[in-house]
């Protein structure tokens, strides 16, 4: 069952770089661009490195091991070595309050 859940103010999440946010099970970049804010997940489809950690140009987040680079409005890869696009999430944002809507992942057990 979906959960629509609070992220932060849009003024808390800084312009120009990302931030990793883990919740219901999802590890997610978010970035702020001026008043927008784009979600995608934080894994790298090619080496698993975190997309937050990575430089921001424009719309096109760049893999801080590789290079590759990802586009944050959709999620695709854009540049070598990745070639496979990593999930990207619907930004709703409310009286200057961002959220995400998601679907739980279930932790798994050993």
């Amino acid at each position: 069952m979906s959960e629509r859940i609070r992220i932060a103010a849009v003024e808390e999440l800084p312009t120009g770089r990302g931030v990793r946010v883990e919740v219901s099970g999802h590890r997610i970049a978010m970035f702020r661009i001026d008043d927008s804010v784009y979600a995608i997940g934080d894994r790298c489809s090619h080496a698993e490195a975190s997309l937050a950690e990575g430089e921001l140009f424009d719309r096109e987040i760049e893999c801080p091991r590789h290079g590759a680079t990802f586009d944050i409005t959709s999620g695709n890869a854009e540049t070598l070595p990745a070639t496979k696009p990593v999930a990207s999430y619907e930004v709703e944002i409310s009286d200057g309050v961002v959220y995400l809507t998601l679907d739980p992942i279930a932790e798994e057990t050993s």
